[in-house]
């Protein structure tokens, strides 16, 4: 009974409240959006590809973007926005290393190896090799291939790093965080090392620099010494902003009234990270890049809701596979876009990005069968449908099975005790263990009434291994349809049994000793030898158990959040 009346209570008494006061359907609520017919009008055009500048944020929640209706100031992500195509359906990846390898490569997880968990500092592997990179298509294209930031894809031999993997030039980190000041990176008590490199080598002397301000200057030298008559291509993907909890002061200063202190760095650290864009945006106006160009803007996962971030009004957090999780922000911004200062709901996927940018760069795509990802860029530039009508969200074997799962629940074809997740049309359906399943109201909010967001402890007494929601009329996954539409929930099966029919074995070989930074003079960075590659490589097949990791306790570099993150992150820990 308890449950129906939680059930009931609706959107209505939250909107009464203010909490959900922004319109999942408003094309904008950016006050500068214009209605002059002119916008509609066709870009010049296509007198050569364009220059693509792609940047990427770090554990930036969805509801962390003013135009999401957050109380964190990002005047240039706002503006850029609106001025673009807002993606109000995009799907991202619940953790690092996933969006990212799926990005660089335009395919799902399972067709990787990296479908479990990240890639963790001391593991011997990496993208795998055989794998073409967006940055190698572009290159062949013609373009300058340049990456700033965080790569996380595997460091462990040479091979793996990204200037290896097409990029030209590389100034960033290889593992997962690190200090934003000092770049060191503790994976376990007293395993400790630098971890900032400039191509493959150590880049000692840039300590010291906040890495948000040190990457947007670096992406400004980049533009300053190229030709804007040549194509160029530069990936930025920010540190910001995952843990540590890191900002210059007079950033943090701005947001002196939040009560919650974590709240109030993360909010520091995200309108330092809109500034960086900012200049950015500038650079490419100041030497001649900015009319043929193309900025895509996009999240990697869901917020971490105890460091700081906000996934609201959406389910979940990151490292789950409920929206919270899952729904990224996204958008592109573009003088050559046909349809611009509007919202799309085309359904898009971060693997999308891959055959969309080579179409865009003239790129030949023939010769990499099999992609995942779909060239939707007539449904961003021109409104049409997108040819993208499922997502695979992942199917994880290694992962902790659920305990009320069985293949009996799956109509004999597909065990639910294995977390898995699909999108296809309006549908998404979970099995196994989604992951934390709150909904999780801004942490500036104190004594919010009523406890609509405990509707998921009440459910959890059910022992379930199976969710079934229809997104498009439920985005916030109140109404679990699994009941009401067996037929449904077996046809999503089916399609998760096809995928699973293409799954590569996982690649998760256990951790070794040599990686360790004092091995390295004190960084991270390659450290296995040809010799050692068939020893140590490795995969990893379904099992029930799985292997401990010792938590940092003593590491000085890390915080109390970055623990906690660490732990829920994987389910190593």
């Amino acid at each position: 009974m308890a449950v129906y009346a939680l059930t009931g209570f609706s959107l209505v008494s939250l909107l009464s409240f203010g909490y959900l006061s922004w319109d999942w359907m408003k094309p904008s609520l950016v006050a500068d959006v214009a209605t002059d017919p002119m916008e509609k009008s066709l870009p010049p055009t296509f007198t050569r590809p364009p220059h693509i500048v792609f940047i990427l944020t770090d554990d930036q929640g969805y509801h962390d973007v003013g135009y999401h209706g957050s109380d964190i100031q990002t005047p240039t992500l706002d503006r850029l926005a609106a001025e673009g195509v807002k993606l109000e359906n995009y799907y991202i990846q619940p953790i690092c290393t996933p969006s990212r390898s799926q990005l660089i490569t335009g395919r799902y997880q399972i067709h990787t190896g990296l479908q479990h968990s990240i890639i963790r500092p001391r593991q011997p592997n990496c993208l795998p090799l055989d794998q073409v990179t967006l940055p190698q298509k572009l290159q062949e294209a013609g373009y300058s291939t340049h990456m700033v930031g965080k790569w996380h894809l595997g460091f462990y031999k040479k091979e793996c790093l990204p200037t290896r993997r097409g990029f030209d030039t590389f100034l960033g980190s290889l593992t997962g965080n690190v200090d934003y000041y000092t770049y060191d990176n503790c994976d376990g008590p007293g395993v400790c090392g630098y971890d900032l490199h400039e191509g493959e080598d150590v880049a000692w002397d840039q300590s010291g620099k906040y890495s948000t301000f040190l990457y947007a200057q670096r992406v400004s030298k980049i533009l300053a010494s190229h030709s804007p008559k040549e194509p160029i291509f530069i990936y930025v993907a920010f540190q910001a902003v995952h843990t540590p909890l890191q900002s210059p002061k007079e950033y943090i200063y701005r947001y002196r009234s939040m009560g919650n202190v974590a709240r109030r760095k993360y909010a520091a650290m995200v309108t330092c990270m809109d500034e960086a864009v900012k200049n950015i945006t500038w650079a490419l106006k100041k030497y001649g890049y900015y009319d043929n160009s193309v900025i895509v803007f996009s999240t990697d996962n869901g917020g971490q809701t105890f460091s700081g971030g906000s996934n609201w009004p959406l389910r979940g957090r990151k490292g789950t596979y409920w929206e919270g999780g899952v729904r990224g922000i996204g958008f592109v911004h573009s003088p050559l876009i046909k349809r611009k200062r509007r919202t799309s709901w085309a359904l898009v996927h971060i693997t999308d990005w891959y055959p969309t940018l080579v179409s865009l760069a003239r790129g030949n795509l023939s010769n990499v069968p099999g992609l995942d990802g779909y060239n939707v860029w007539p449904a961003i530039s021109e409104g049409k449908e997108s040819p993208r009508t499922e997502i695979l969200h992942n199917i994880d074997p290694l992962y902790n099975h659920a305990k009320y799962g069985s293949l009996e629940d799956g109509f004999g074809i597909w065990n639910t005790a294995v977390q898995a997740s699909i999108r296809v049309r309006e549908w998404k359906l979970l099995t196994g263990d989604p992951g934390y399943s709150d909904w999780i109201p801004p942490q500036t909010l104190t004594n919010f009434p009523g406890s609509w967001w405990n509707l998921e402890r009440l459910t959890n007494g059910l022992k379930k291994s199976v969710w079934l929601f229809n997104i498009t009329a439920d985005p916030y996954e109140r109404y679990d349809l699994s009941d009401q539409r067996p037929d449904v929930v077996r046809a999503l099966l089916m399609r998760l049994v096809h995928y699973n029919q293409t799954a590569i074995p996982v690649r998760y070989p256990a951790e070794n000793p040599r990686a360790h930074p004092d091995f390295n003079g004190g960084a991270w960075g390659p450290w296995a030898s040809e010799d050692d590659v068939e020893e140590w490589e490795g995969i990893r097949e379904p099992q029930k158990s799985r292997n401990k990791k010792k938590k940092c306790k003593i590491c000085k570099l890390r915080s109390f959040f970055r623990k906690l993150n660490t732990r829920l992150m994987s389910n190593r820990i």
